[in-house]
């Protein structure tokens, strides 16, 4: 069960982008829509959600909407120097998809890691800066829309 916050029109944030994720990761929003921003955009899709799971449809993310959704994905800003199982899990991905090789499986994030992460931006048409964030993580990447965080297993659904 998740919670946070009861979200609004004007509300920005981390918490608004935690909903937004929620909603790419569900197919409700596209994820170029991940801002920060809690705009008439989010507020709709958060009422398709409403709707479809027999809540109120009210377009404010409360305490029953919260519930309603899944468990936050595992897919946190990482780059040049970040280490942890997100790496690995996103280095596992690149060495299997996206030449060149990122180096070592080992959670640690290199500039061996950084240029691959650029090359796989620029094949998903992200801006290739090489640090993988909202944009990079939920761009579709491959067939049947599947993004790096779900081919890395660190979504909920």
């Amino acid at each position: 069960m998740n919670s946070g916050p009861v979200l609004h029109t004007g509300a920005h944030g981390n918490d608004v982008r935690r909903v937004q994720r929620l909603l790419v990761m569900l197919k409700y929003l596209d994820y170029t829509k991940i801002t920060g921003v809690y705009d008439s955009i989010t507020i709709l899709r958060v009422k398709d959600f409403q709707t479809d799971n027999g809540l109120v449809v009210d377009g404010i993310t409360g305490p029953a909407t919260w519930g309603a959704l899944p468990a936050d994905p595992d897919t946190p800003l990482i780059k040049l120097g970040s280490h942890g199982n997100p790496v690995k899990a996103v280095q596992e991905v690149l060495h299997r998809i996206a030449p060149p090789d990122p180096g070592p499986i080992d959670g640690h994030f290199t500039h061996l890691t950084e240029i691959a992460v650029k090359n796989y931006q620029t094949t998903i048409h992200v801006v290739p800066d090489g640090i993988v964030g909202d944009k990079t993580w939920w761009a579709p990447s491959g067939a049947a829309g599947a993004c790096l965080a779900s081919l890395a297993g660190l979504t909920t659904v």
